[in-house]
């Protein structure tokens, strides 16, 4: 099960659920691919949403490895979602809103909870 909190998220591909995340090794792999300078470069590129299915592919991959599951760009290219292509649309955004914050309202980020036994 996904740690939402972690920035996981849960994801249907070729009939087996897998966990992505992208992890700081993961981003990192990201901004190579993407020839980013950094990570502000790098969620403009997102924001864009000129994704390419190749982009879809770097970036599904990164969420896989940054969960742990040993896959290659070339294996997840050969996978497939119920969905076709919205489908994955819809897992590479979900996976940048887990990643960058861009579900949580924003006092949750500024104002975290204090633990009960405080």
């Amino acid at each position: 099960m996904a740690n939402a909190r972690r920035g996981e998220i849960c994801a249907e591909l070729s009939g087996a659920t897998y966990t992505l995340c992208l992890t700081l090794g993961a981003l990192a792999e990201l901004e190579q691919a993407f020839q980013a300078d950094d990570l502000v470069a790098l969620v403009r590129r997102f924001e864009t949403s000129e994704l390419s299915a190749r982009d879809l592919i770097r970036l599904l991959g990164a969420g896989l490895r940054g969960a742990g599951v040993s896959i290659s760009d070339h294996q997840v290219a050969e996978m497939s979602v119920p969905d076709g292509v919205p489908g994955f649309i819809r897992i590479a955004a979900s996976l940048l809103a887990a990643t960058f914050g861009g579900d949580k309202p924003k006092d949750e980020l500024q104002n975290p909870s204090v633990p009960q036994n405080a």
